[in-house]
């Protein structure tokens, strides 16, 4: 029998506010750890482990499109996941994103080579690859709506870019533990060493799940589902009355291309023949960029809460491309120190204005009973089109992958979207929580009462 359900507080219970951003921290900084691992290892070494050597730049490109099939499995998780977490809670997800890119992470680095298993080998890497998609397309999203919904009054921006900063201290891990094992000689690497990162995520989904067992159900989603109740069919609910919005995010996450080809082709190209750089010097350049983007991104996301999500989104959508030109630049004349200046101006700083504001800009868009699907699927949509971004560019570059020029005017294209979508939406800092979304007159969508 359906009965009525006495509506929970409107207050987080002291101290959840900080729990929920730990644990979107933490969880996201172990998730993304696993995650840009494999991006280092696409760059550096799968080229000579999994795909045919005797055309590198071939093998290079492939080992690149892998990179991106997770990009292109993250919509149908975001479509799934987005689903249960408006109806289930945010909790479930949070749980089962972090087992599942643990185990599919483990799995690559036990893997056969080549030379061991031929043709099967890189067709079990994209298998794992797309599963480390999957777990993704629910992380962010799910942990940013957590943190949204636990927010006080006034601080959803500074609570919500915990989670970025997560996602940035997971890129800085995973970044130092590849630093010592790109040292070692170039047979014990290929043989071994690059294994060494992904066995590490055994303790990355023993350590995730301890933290976010522990966390209670948002405030938000408890009195949904008591008063109200949860919506029947997120998607029909969110297409039906915040498609605008979905279009928007969709747009907005195409800045995520700046963070792709930072993390990837620029790493690639850096150590290429063509320029020269070791591959611990660059890897060490991304480690202090990401390095100054955890202290940068909560400040940018501070700022947001004085003077709203749109100026400080369009301070990182502008800036990031015109950067990102300098970075490349300075990696084609060879210069370290400039190389090192610039892609921490790029990528630790304007690249993190937006990086640390959309969690929050983006979840207030949608109402509570919409919100993980909406942020999900908006999202996921375009980081698939970021992911491939670097395959593109891998293509535009050209057959000796020099034309850095090229890729960095592919990257300002790619900010188009994001500008565009920024001056096109509302802003919503100072609406309070439970008033996102809605709009006068709006229907709420069929919902169900939980039942005792």
């Amino acid at each position: 029998m359906s009965v009525p359900v006495p509506a929970p507080s409107c207050d987080s219970p002291p101290g959840q506010p900080w729990k929920a951003a730990t644990a979107a921290w933490i969880g996201s900084a172990l998730e993304y750890y696993d995650f840009f691992a494999y991006g280092s290892a696409a760059a550096l070494i799968f080229p000579k482990v999994f795909f045919d050597t005797s055309d590198p730049a071939t093998a290079t490109l492939l080992s690149l499109a892998t990179f991106g099939v997770a990009y292109a499995a993250r919509p149908l998780g975001a479509l799934v996941l987005g689903h249960v977490g408006d109806r289930l809670g945010r909790k479930k997800i949070m749980v089962f994103t972090l087992i599942l890119m643990g185990l599919s992470t483990f799995l690559i680095g036990c893997l056969p080579t080549r030379a061991q298993a031929g043709s099967l080998a890189p067709a079990l890497l994209v298998f794992c690859r797309v599963l480390q998609g999957i777990s993704a397309a629910g992380e962010q999203a799910c942990a940013s709506s957590m943190s949204l919904e636990h927010a006080p009054p006034g601080r959803r921006g500074f609570f919500t870019s915990f989670t970025l900063s997560g996602t940035q201290g997971g890129q800085l891990i995973a970044t130092l533990v590849f630093i010592p094992v790109a040292r070692l000689p170039e047979d014990q690497l290929l043989a071994w060493g690059w294994r060494l990162p992904f066995w590490l995520s055994v303790a990355v989904a023993v350590a995730g799940y301890v933290i976010r067992r522990r966390l209670r159900e948002t405030p938000a989603f408890a009195r949904q589902a008591a008063g109200e109740g949860v919506v029947r069919l997120p998607i029909a609910v969110l297409l039906r009355e915040h498609w605008a919005d979905v279009l928007r995010v969709i747009a907005g996450a195409l800045i995520a291309s700046v963070s792709t080809i930072f993390t990837v082709w620029a790493l690639a190209y850096a150590t290429s023949d063509t320029v020269g750089m070791s591959r611990t010097s660059m890897l060490w350049a991304g480690a202090l960029a990401n390095l100054v983007a955890l202290g940068a991104i909560p400040l940018w996301a501070t700022l947001s809460d004085r003077i709203g999500r749109r100026p400080v989104f369009l301070i990182g959508a502008v800036g990031s491309p015109v950067a990102m030109a300098g970075y490349l630049w300075a990696i084609s004349t060879g210069s370290y120190p400039l190389t090192l200046a610039l892609g921490i101006v790029a990528f630790g700083l304007f690249y993190s204005a937006a990086n640390g504001v959309w969690p929050a800009f983006y979840g207030e868009m949608f109402a509570t009973r919409v919100r993980l699907s909406g942020m999900a699927i908006g999202t996921q949509i375009g980081f698939a089109a970021a992911g491939f971004a670097v395959t593109f560019a891998a293509e535009i570059a050209g057959p000796d992958g020099a034309d850095w020029a090229a890729v960095a005017l592919f990257t300002a294209a790619l900010c188009v979207p994001p500008v565009v979508a920024a001056l096109s939406a509302r802003e919503t800092y100072t609406v309070p929580t439970e008033l996102l979304g809605e709009r006068t007159g709006q229907p709420a969508g069929r919902a169900e009462r939980v039942t005792a």
